[in-house]
This record gives C-alpha cells, structure tokens and sequence, in this order.
C-alpha cells in the first residue's frame, strides 16, 4: 500500500481555521484570545443549593461568558428527566442486589449533568457515554431495558447506536472521545451539519487518548463538545492526585479551545453553558471544553467500599447540594410546578422503574453459536471448524435429552 500527501500550500482560512475562530471570538466579545479560551473566573452556577435564583453578578459571569436563562419549557423536561434518572439508578441498584443485574455503576447526585448533555443536543447530533452515562442514554430516547442490558452481562450494547446516535456505553477510560471525534470529523468531511458531545469523567483526563482526542479535534477544528464530569475520585484516586491544574477546564487553551466551569449540580446552569456551547461548536467555532463539578453519592459500581478512601462528612456536604431538590424548590416558587405535576411525573418514574424490573426478569435465550458468528466477518477456516464441533456436540446432547419412544 502507497500512502501520499498533497504538500502543496492551503490557503490560509485551511490552514488556521482555529486561530480564525478565536479571532472572531475576541472581535465579536470585545476581550482577548485568553479571556476567550480560559474559564470564567468563577463557576458558572445559577441557581444556588437552596433553590433560589443567584443575583446576575454573582452567577460566575463574564464578557463572553454570559449565560441567558434556559426556557421554561425545557427546564420542567429537564426536572422530569432528573426524577425518572434518580428512581432508574436506585432501581437498578437494587436490581444488582437482587442478582438481576451484574454490575451498575450509579450515576446518583450526577443526574444534572447526564440530563443536560442530552437536552442540549439535537435530534441528528451525537452523544458518546461512559458506563455511568445510562440516565443520558435515556434521556436521549433510548428504551430503558435496552440501556441495562449491557449491564445485566449480554454481549452487545443492547440497542443500535446509528439509529439513536448514541455511541456504545465504555468501560475503558477515554476511548469513546477518539470515536467521537472520528464521528465528528466524517460529519465534517461530509458537509452535515452535526455535533458531537464527549462525555468523561476527572478520571479520563489523565489519559493519553485524552490528549488525543482534543488535540486533533482542535487541529481539525471539529463540532465536538468534551463534557467532563468531575465527580472528584476516579475510582478511589481524588482529583488533587490526578492535577494541579486550577481546574480541569484549564486545559483546554492548551489545546487553543475554550473552556468553561459550572456547577454540576446546578441543572439550570448546565443547560445554559452547554445549550451555548452546542450553538458555537454549530456555527463553526470549533471543538469546547466544559467541567461540570459534580459528586457521586454512591459507591464506584456495587463491588466498591468509597468508605475506605472518602469521609462521610464530605457524602453529606454534597447531600445539601443535591441537583433535584434545588431544581424542584425553584420550579415550584416559579409557580411552574405544582402538586399534580409532581404526582405526574412520580408516576412516570415509578412506570420506567417498572418496565426495568419485569424487562431485567425476562430470561434471555442463549445461543452458544453466537461464539462464533462475529468474530470475523467471513469465518476462518479454524472457526469454521470449531463451530462445526459445538454444533454437532449440542445437537448429541439434544438428541440425548429427548425421551425414548
């Protein structure tokens, strides 16, 4: 095979289409490139622990940083998909305990971020999860039984990723950001108009392909929106031993993108940061970073003890924090949510909780030919063989099986 490339000079908007970008950042928002590419000073947060709406110079705002409030039509979306994620990972938590499931990693007190990073996209944009981004699956449109089959320990993700324009849940860190911004890049190359939302976790930024996958949607100038969910331990290592850095969204003028800090808790402020960013990485500003800073209440997956390696005090500051207490203390003082609308979408949690249960209960045919079936998409000879073997033994024991006549 012969590789070849066109040394031949680009015109400069092909050669710089990132510097371009910034520089009709700095002229549209009147600040320089590194105000432009650095986070706010402080974390945007909108609606504060209590509920209650924080005061314009108060919510982390800046020249190029402003933040209009999301509508009200797609924050109730958003508490009612907050809810139904909530009563989804205690179901499923208690679906673990039950032997229904073989793992699940919970994502409570993190329901804020997965929400928002599927709201904000649209209908032919893509999401790529991470194992603990199951409530974003949902909130994507993804059945919920075939969300959890993954996790109930079948071989495939349970559901079509080009149907949804859902990328398959990953265990190993920071893959998922290379496929994104591979996705990215063809929907680029062929004229879409698409974007792409890279989920990760603090933990995934120490990673190689974490680099990677940044540096090249930078240099190639891609829709592609990294959205890390810094929930302070990846696994039982915290962030202070993973950076330095003044935070994670830092980062990104390294890569010559904007980044941008919220509070991950604060659902009204993730739907505007990312809401902004979705429509700059659109209209051609090229590939963002946003930290959402956020916790998880519960332990990694249900084979972790987080008591040896957290305090209980630090659980129980980030309780009085919590995304669907907030939310709900400010819709109802909006007089946009009341008693029935609060019973309505209980009943649709406790519906989506039902339809896991008798889902996850069902017993799955097992075919063990399946072995053999995908492996290749033409069989070697030696795969042909060995599954010509496991037929012939299946169909003995079969015909063993049947009685006498």
């Amino acid at each position: 095979m012969t590789i070849s490339a066109d040394h031949s000079a680009p015109d400069q908007a092909q050669r710089f289409p990132a510097q371009d970008a910034v520089s009709e950042a700095v002229r549209k928002f009147g600040i320089t490139a590194e105000d432009y590419m650095l986070p706010a000073h402080h974390q945007i947060e909108m609606v504060g622990p209590d509920g209650r709406l924080k005061a314009e110079n108060e919510q982390g705002t800046e020249p190029g940083h402003e933040y209009p409030l999301p509508a009200d039509e797609e924050l109730l979306a958003a508490y009612e998909q907050l809810v139904v994620g909530r009563r989804v990972n205690d179901q499923n938590s208690a679906l673990v305990r039950q032997g229904r499931m073989a793992v699940y990693p919970s994502s409570h007190g993190q329901e804020a971020c997965q929400v928002a990073a599927a709201l904000c996209l649209s209908e032919g944009d893509w999401i790529f999860p991470t194992y603990r981004d199951a409530v974003a699956v949902m909130a994507k449109g993804v059945d919920p039984v075939e969300v959890m089959t993954i996790f109930r320990g079948d071989w495939h993700s349970g559901y079509d990723p080009a149907k949804h324009k859902v990328g398959i849940q990953c265990t190993p860190l920071t893959t998922q950001l290379l496929h994104a911004v591979g996705v990215a890049h063809a929907a680029k190359l062929r004229g879409e108009d698409t974007v792409v939302l890279a989920m990760c976790g603090d933990g995934a930024t120490s990673e190689g392909d974490f680099h990677e996958a940044l540096n090249f949607a930078a240099v190639f100038h891609l829709p592609v929106i990294f959205f890390v969910q810094n929930n302070k331990y990846a696994i039982s290592v915290p962030l202070s031993q993973q950076s330095v850095a003044p935070s994670l969204a830092h980062k990104a003028v390294g890569y010559g993108m904007a980044g941008e800090r919220v509070d991950g808790n604060d659902v009204v402020a993730l739907l505007a940061v990312l809401d902004r960013a979705v429509k700059l990485a659109r209209n051609g500003s090229g590939p963002l970073l946003v930290e959402a800073n956020t916790y998880r209440m519960q332990a990694h997956t249900n084979a972790d003890d987080a008591t040896r390696y957290r305090p209980d005090s630090e659980v129980a500051e980030w309780l009085a924090k919590d995304p669907i207490s907030r939310m709900k203390t400010y819709l109802t003082d909006r007089g946009l949510l009341d008693d029935d609308g609060n019973a309505r979408i209980a009943a649709k949690a406790e519906a989506v909780a039902t339809q896991l249960r008798e889902g996850l209960s069902e017993d799955v045919p097992v075919d063990p030919l399946e072995l053999f079936r995908h492996v290749f998409s033409v069989p070697t000879p030696q795969l042909k063989e060995q599954s010509a073997m496991l037929a012939d033994e299946l169909a003995r024991e079969a015909s063993s099986e049947e009685p006498s006549k």
